[in-house]
């Protein structure tokens, strides 16, 4: 697996590349700022984009602009985003480019070396990986009369670890319920969510960012 790191702060910048570089991953190059970041994209071709949501000049949101391009120049890019705190319109906007091969987590999780590495498998993997505090706190920040109210309380909690990235057998495993159960909540949720099936939108995905996106205050 070859990183390329793109953070402003030295300390976390060179904490990260050490604590990869020693579960023997290897990171080709760091950056302190967007444009130091696409040049080392161009001239590595990595696998995985580990990113800071706010770098230099401004501090706002060069990190995702960067990641975005990124992917633009190299489709098969994966991208964990980096954040200091729960910025929800960069998780939906994210999500919104495609959740593929994407993660975004708390700078915190960085700390929990073992749930942090698991995020960076996952996302590496091609699947997606949302922070479980990034979830609770759009989860909390409801809407009247959303879609969500259609749901029980178990499919509340199986579209939260969909948010989170976990498949089917995860969900099963952290629910103590069978696949089967699993695959019956997720075809209630479609139902109540209204996602009918087509060939142009993946359901799973539709699910999620309506997830997300209803936390958003009006």
């Amino acid at each position: 697996m070859r990183i390329v790191i793109a953070e402003d702060d030295p300390l976390l910048r060179e904490g990260l590349a050490l604590l990869l570089r020693a579960e023997s991953l290897d990171v080709v190059a760091t950056a302190s700022d967007a444009d130091g970041f696409l040049a080392a994209v161009d001239a590595h071709a990595p696998d995985v984009a580990i990113v800071d949501v706010r770098m230099p000049p401004t501090h706002t949101d060069e990190g995702i602009v960067a990641a975005v391009e990124a992917r633009r120049r190299r489709p098969e890019l994966a991208v964990l985003v980096l954040s200091a705190y729960v910025e929800q319109a960069f998780a939906t906007d994210l999500l919104a480019h495609g959740s593929a091969r994407l993660g975004y987590l708390l700078k915190e999780r960085v700390g929990r070396v073992a749930e942090f590495l698991t995020a960076l498998h996952r996302v590496a993997g091609g699947g997606t990986a949302i922070d479980p505090e990034v979830v609770a706190q759009l989860l909390s920040r409801t809407r009247p009369d959303n879609r969500l109210d259609r749901l029980s309380p178990r499919e509340l909690d199986v579209l939260a670890l969909m948010a989170e990235g976990l498949g089917n057998t995860a969900i099963a495993e952290k629910l103590f319920v069978s696949e089967g159960a699993v695959h019956k909540h997720i075809r209630n949720i479609f139902a109540k969510l209204d996602l009918a099936p087509t060939d142009r939108t993946d359901r799973r995905v539709a699910a999620v960012l309506h997830y997300l996106e209803d936390g958003r205050r009006t």
